[in-house]
């Protein structure tokens, strides 16, 4: 399967294969602030299945984990597409809304639950965490 991910104006844009690695749902100041939304929802792929193309800005930000990420969003509508997270250096993240398509499978877990929204709740089965439970053993794969 091949999945394109692109910025609101459409420069940049990233095409995957497969299904994602990981995925879930963060509730993290800095998701919220990055997504304009009140949580972040990422999409987790082996970098090796992932192609990039088209002009980025880069920003730089020191996670609540004390690791980097590197958030790559497009220069001309300021739309952050995909990042690479210290923490998970095998893993591309991809913004789960820059697919815009209702295909894609739902997340299966919630990190940074300590900071969430009360009023933000789920349909489906969401396993819930108070921080980041994947910096030992890595992020949960995604449901078959």
């Amino acid at each position: 399967m091949t999945r394109n991910a692109h910025c609101s104006c459409g420069s940049l844009r990233a095409e995957v294969t497969g299904e994602p690695a990981a995925l879930g749902v963060c509730h993290c100041l800095d998701c919220q602030r990055r997504s304009g939304s009140a949580f972040g929802v990422g999409t987790f792929f082996p970098k090796e299945q992932v192609r990039t193309e088209g002009p980025s800005k880069v920003y730089e930000r020191v996670a609540d984990s004390g690791r980097r990420v590197t958030q790559h969003f497009c220069p001309n509508c300021g739309s952050t597409v995909f990042w690479y997270a210290e923490a998970f250096p095998q893993l591309v993240g991809i913004s789960f809304g820059a697919f815009a398509d209702p295909s894609m499978p739902w997340p299966p877990v919630s990190v940074w639950e300590t900071t969430r929204h009360p009023w933000v709740t789920f349909d489906h089965k969401v396993n819930r965490f108070p921080g980041q439970p994947w910096l030992v053993e890595g992020p949960p794969a995604a449901p078959p």
